[in-house]
């Protein structure tokens, strides 16, 4: 009878109970840097492309795909090749993922050029590898010519050649048919419009 005891104890002892963690997901991930009161130019190549305006600036890139996190908002200035401000683009939140070189823009996405185009929607997709701007959100865009509605909007990244599909919106005929018959007509408008130049002026942006 002590025998069994002894075997029966030696076994329990013997038991190793593991210790399991919940798993790791990306949102426990925490940012490698944080930067707060940004105001810095971005270069590709050498070449200054945009300043960054932010007020804080997190940098990630323990989860797939790395990204940069603008959570407090973001205001963007484009810039020509000769340093020229091209257009400022501006949302409450910002996600960059380097590996793909894509933007993503969400909540009260506003874009105005200096040709004096306003475009604004609740998304936006930036593709810098394509150069090129696209959103499955509804958009607006107001040129000093004409003002244009739509569920899909693609543009090349300055702005100058862009499409909107489902649209409505009110331009001027002579963009249709080469003939000034009426300075504005109403209707579904699937075709690009190319706009003309003006100056423009910018409201101030102050940073915090």
């Amino acid at each position: 009878m002590a025998l069994c005891c002894y075997v029966l104890l030696f076994a329990a002892c013997s038991e190793k109970s593991g210790h399991t963690a919940a798993a790791v997901n990306e949102s426990d991930s925490m940012a490698m840097m944080t930067s707060y009161g940004i105001n810095a130019l971005v270069s590709d190549s050498g070449v200054i492309k945009y300043r960054i305006v932010t007020e804080q600036w997190d940098v990630n890139t323990a989860i797939n795909p790395p990204r940069w996190l603008f959570e407090k908002g973001i205001l963007l200035e484009q810039f020509d090749q000769k340093y020229h401000v091209e257009s400022y683009i501006q949302c409450d939140t910002a996600y960059y993922f380097t590996s793909k070189r894509i933007w993503h823009l969400r909540g009260r996405v506003r874009i105005i050029t200096k040709d004096g185009l306003r475009y604004t929607s609740e998304e936006l997709i930036w593709d810098e590898g394509k150069h090129e701007l696209s959103s499955h959100c509804y958009s607006q865009l107001v040129t000093p010519e004409r003002q244009l509605e739509g569920n899909y909007f693609r543009s090349d990244e300055r702005m100058s050649t862009y499409y909107i599909s489902n649209s409505k919106g009110s331009f001027e005929r002579t963009d249709i048919e080469g003939k000034k018959e009426a300075p504005h007509a109403e209707g579904d408008s699937p075709e690009p419009f190319i706009p003309t130049h003006s100056p423009m002026q910018p409201r101030p942006r102050t940073t915090r």
